[in-house]
């Protein structure tokens, strides 16, 4: 699909990207919202909701992956004018996420009481942290069609409505928060219990939202008519499967990440949480804009032009590449005054303060590699980025870490400096699979 000039082009793009980029921040408002109703109850229910979270984004990770496969399989239908066809790969992966959902949550609800102390050896937060985290496995089969559905709006160029099923998500999570986690209107208080089952509640009804919604606006387009063809499913699991793992490879990464800056320091801990998190929401645009590349990149394979693909990868980064600067801009100038809103002993924001000014550099660096990675996911070329993304990560950035870190007693800044060379080397490999266009030839 074309769309006139460069501008023409960055326009229709960051059109498209603001109701994704709007469902993301609604989801890290709601996360903070979360926190600070948990944070009434005490240190030892913030660490199990704040690990609980971590290790449920792990449990899922093998399921988040339909969503891409979903979302690059339907723009590839919208891209050939197959309107009455673009709903097959949604069905394809609902049915998988229905089957995989149990055979996953089951396992892992008994496993959580014996491995949860390998987290946090603390009995408070152990008591507290199983129920909470075995409560959120439930809704492992919900999430993973979440995912599905998501991938579908933001692939027919309709995001508004995941916007829309994910502001209704929130809205009903933190008003069953408010009556679990304290006991109002008649319900036992169940503490950090509480907020996991709100969460699995919430995620429940936003998947019969997106049911009401596709029924709705996507009925025309064949959802829930037929069964889904075996080779749909298959191509689906194909493209999948390496997503999956390579989301599951980034969350454990992160375990490991901490556990290197422990040996460093608990200074470098605090200063390094409060990076990442700065981080993680300034590339917010840029996962937006990713999102909306794989789709574009989609439909535009399926029109039959790789070389209007090709172009929408490369005019995105130059939109990537002008908002991620301006975002960089307070992390180069004013670093100590970013920090003071989080950090407030002096030793460890000195700390931090060469590191962020390196988060607003190597974040340019982020945007460039992820757009050009969500433009191969929106080819369907998950396996080579996955192998790309997982063997970067640990036969490369985290060994290395660990070496310069508390190796060779570098210190964070040594961490910090590896990791802004990964981004860099990733964003390089990232490019050369792009214009190498081996990506044309993958049947999605």
């Amino acid at each position: 699909m074309s769309v006139g000039s460069r501008r023409q082009r960055g326009q229709h793009a960051l059109f498209l990207a603001l109701p994704v980029l709007a469902a993301m921040v609604s989801q890290n408002v709601m996360n903070l919202v979360d926190t600070a109703m948990v944070g009434t109850l005490g240190d030892a229910a913030l660490a199990a909701v704040g690990l609980g979270g971590f290790a449920i984004f792990m449990c899922q990770a093998l399921v988040l992956g339909v969503g891409t496969a979903v979302q690059a399989m339907a723009a590839r239908r919208k891209g050939a004018g197959q309107g009455g066809q673009t709903a097959e790969p949604l069905n394809a992966g609902l049915l998988i996420c229905l089957v995989a959902g149990p055979l996953l949550s089951l396992p892992l609800f008994f496993a959580i009481p014996p491995a949860y102390p390998w987290l946090n050896a603390d009995p408070e937060v152990i008591e507290k942290g199983v129920p909470y985290l075995q409560t959120r496995i439930i809704a492992i089969t919900f999430m993973g069609m979440n995912w599905a559905f998501r991938g579908y709006w933001n692939a027919v160029d309709m995001a508004r409505m995941y916007l829309f099923t994910l502001v209704t998500m929130h809205v009903l999570n933190i008003f069953l928060n408010y009556v679990l986690i304290f006991g109002h209107f008649g319900a036992p208080a169940l503490g950090v219990t509480g907020a996991g089952l709100a969460s699995a509640i919430a995620t429940a009804v936003g998947t019969l939202v997106h049911v009401y919604l596709a029924r709705r606006h996507a009925g025309s387009a064949g959802f829930f008519r037929t069964r889904p063809p075996m080779d749909v499913i298959r191509r689906l699991l194909r493209i999948s499967l390496p997503n999956g793992v390579q989301q599951l490879s980034f969350s454990t990464s992160f375990v490991v990440l901490f556990w290197i800056i422990g040996q460093i320091g608990t200074r470098e801990v605090a200063a390094a949480s409060v990076l990442i998190n700065i981080m993680l929401l300034a590339v917010l645009p840029a996962m937006a804009l990713g999102l909306t590349t794989a789709s574009l990149v989609g439909q535009s394979l399926g029109a039959g032009s790789v070389r209007d693909a090709h172009r929408w990868g490369w005019d995105v980064v130059r939109l990537a590449l002008v908002m991620l600067g301006i975002l960089a801009l307070p992390m180069w100038l004013l670093p100590e005054l970013l920090l003071s809103g989080f950090i407030h002993d002096d030793e460890t924001r000195s700390l931090a303060i060469t590191p962020m000014r390196l988060v607003g550099v190597f974040m340019v660096v982020e945007a460039f590699g992820m757009i050009l990675m969500h433009a191969l996911l929106g080819a369907g070329d998950a396996r080579r980025t996955m192998l790309t993304a997982v063997s970067l990560q640990w036969l490369g950035f985290l060994p290395i870490a660990w070496l310069v870190g508390p190796g060779l007693g570098g210190g964070l800044l040594a961490v910090w400096l590896a990791q802004g060379a990964y981004r860099l080397v990733q964003a390089m490999v990232f490019t050369w699979l792009w214009q190498r266009l081996k990506w044309a030839r993958v049947k999605a």
